[in-house]
């Protein structure tokens, strides 16, 4: 069934608990948080906790306006926004914009990220984005990440360069040998590494030197491994929803993106997108 839009003027509780109870899949956007009053005046203390806060918010704001379909029943999607906070871009303001993501990928099914990327460009209104940086699904305690563990993640990127829906391709806290690695083996060459400060005070000068002779942007972030763990997003869904069971929901993938103004260096947007899936009875 195609996925709708159940937003309205006015809405009930009852109205969005039967929506979620019924969905399959449930795709979440924050809006621009630059612009959402209310999640301005908090300081969240690490990205996962803006995070929380911002599936709350929209989740609450989105459950006030809710109303069931008048016609054709209810969908296997749900489309949770609050279309007052998006921030579409004008045709005539992309060449002064630069758009860029990261994809945080929660689940090992690597299928999903055409899927992420094509959202934000719908969202935005843009046909192709500027920067991704893919940061791939933590591993057990224990495991190392590989090439092996890349590659299918680096070859669906690949696809979407070649077909102009994204310009540049980065990856997130590899070693210098893991990124050497990535960079002989891939097609279209890794343009950036985000480098991890709170594990990394001081770039490592074997990574700096090797990304000086090939042209990789080092860039830093204050991400945790795991942006949002199954408990905390049912958590966030649970306070929002109130008495609904969401034990058998999972998050599939999060993307964060941000819109700047090239000539000033100022962020004009910033957001995140959500897909999560009710796991199969």
């Amino acid at each position: 069934m195609e996925s709708v839009n159940n937003t309205a003027v006015s809405g009930d509780a009852a109205a969005a608990k039967a929506t979620l109870r019924h969905a399959k899949t449930l795709k979440l956007h924050t809006g621009n948080l630059v612009n959402r009053s209310r999640l301005k005046k908090k300081c969240p203390s690490s990205p996962g906790e803006e995070l929380q806060d911002c599936i709350r918010a929209t989740l609450t704001d989105w459950f006030a306006t809710t109303q069931l379909p008048s016609e054709g029943g209810l969908s296997d999607t749900v489309d949770c926004c609050i279309p007052e906070a998006t921030e579409a871009i004008k045709p005539e303001e992309r060449d002064e914009l630069k758009v860029s993501v990261k994809l945080f990928l929660c689940e090992s099914d690597q299928s999903s990220i055409p899927e992420a990327l094509e959202m934000a460009c719908q969202t935005l209104a843009v046909s192709q984005l500027d920067s991704v940086i893919i940061a791939p699904r933590g591993l057990p305690e224990g495991e190392v990440q590989t090439l092996a563990h890349l590659q299918p993640a680096w070859e669906e990127l690949e696809a979407l360069v070649r077909s102009q829906k994204i310009a540049a391709i980065g990856t997130s806290d590899l070693d210098k040998d893991l990124l050497e690695q990535l960079y002989k083996w891939s097609q279209v060459k890794p343009s950036s590494n985000q480098v991890n400060l709170a594990s990394c005070c001081v770039m490592p000068p074997d990574l700096t030197a090797f990304a000086k002779d090939f042209d990789i942007q080092l860039l830093t972030h204050s991400d945790p491994k795991e942006l949002m763990s199954a408990a905390t997003f049912q958590e966030a869904v649970q306070e929002s929803t109130k008495e609904l069971d969401v034990a058998d929901w999972r998050l599939e993938w999060v993307l964060r993106y941000s819109i700047i103004v090239k000539s000033r260096g100022i962020i004009k947007a910033k957001g995140y997108l959500v897909n999560a899936r009710k796991a199969s009875p």
